[in-house]
């Protein structure tokens, strides 16, 4: 799965230039019986297999570098993965993630291994491999030199707490819907307000929780309240 995904685009670029480290390591090498078993019924009973505690403290012991290296479990129950938890990750050296599946993985890892759990969203899935991907992908971005302007980065979604401003390139015109003409006025400034504006405009009314722990400048609160009434109905409609 991870060869599939790191093997092209972006990351395969950091990864050939140096800029970053992918490894993946099988928990079944880190065993000590015959079955490379990594996991077991749950005590006390219930339905499912629970990833045994030995391989998991095993593999990361022998992973990890120094004392200063992080350790996070992919679980649903962990604190959800955004924009500053992943730049907070790139600036550590190294970051250890463990893969959770089956019902889950012995409590003891939790409490003695791991720095902490990393979700991606109110969901389960099959196995935590597509959460780490996502993780190894939103951490990349914020290491220097991946990604090529580190402006767009700064403009993406939700760097600024904030949905992106709408974005548009050629044609002008197609089947009738235009690109709008302050894009084109070459004022800088009245462009950069523009795009300010749609920005909170697009974050009111698609993820208005954005901005209840936002501390909204004058500016911003003027904007807020001159969205016009129609956008204002239809946001309504659908609460």
């Amino acid at each position: 799965m991870f060869g599939s995904v790191f093997s092209k685009g972006v990351i395969k670029k950091a990864l050939d230039k140096g800029l970053i480290e992918v490894h993946v390591h099988n928990l079944r090498d880190f065993t000590f019986d015959k079955h490379k078993q990594v996991d077991d019924r749950p005590f006390g009973g219930g339905q499912g297999m629970v990833l045994k505690s030995e391989s998991i403290f095993v593999a990361v012991e022998k992973i990890k570098r120094s004392e200063k290296t992080l350790v996070y479990l992919l679980s649903p129950q962990g604190r959800k993965f955004d924009f500053r938890l992943a730049e907070e990750l790139a600036q550590h050296p190294q970051v250890i993630l463990i893969c959770g599946r089956y019902e889950g993985v012995d409590e003891r890892v939790i409490q003695y291994l791991v720095t902490g759990e990393i979700s991606i969203g109110d969901y389960i899935l099959t196995g935590g491999e597509p959460a780490a991907i996502v993780v190894v992908d939103g951490i990349s971005r914020f290491i220097p030199q991946v990604v090529g302007n580190v402006e767009s980065v700064k403009n993406d979604s939700f760097y600024e707490g904030l949905l992106e401003f709408p974005q548009y390139t050629r044609p002008r015109n197609f089947r009738g819907m235009e690109v709008p003409e302050v894009l084109f006025s070459g004022d800088h400034s009245k462009i950069e307000s523009w795009r300010r504006k749609k920005s909170l405009e697009k974050t009111w009314l698609q993820r208005p929780d954005l901005l209840e722990s936002r501390k909204l400048s004058a500016e911003e609160k003027k904007i807020l309240e001159q969205i016009p009434t129609e956008k204002r109905g239809k946001k309504d409609e659908s609460d």
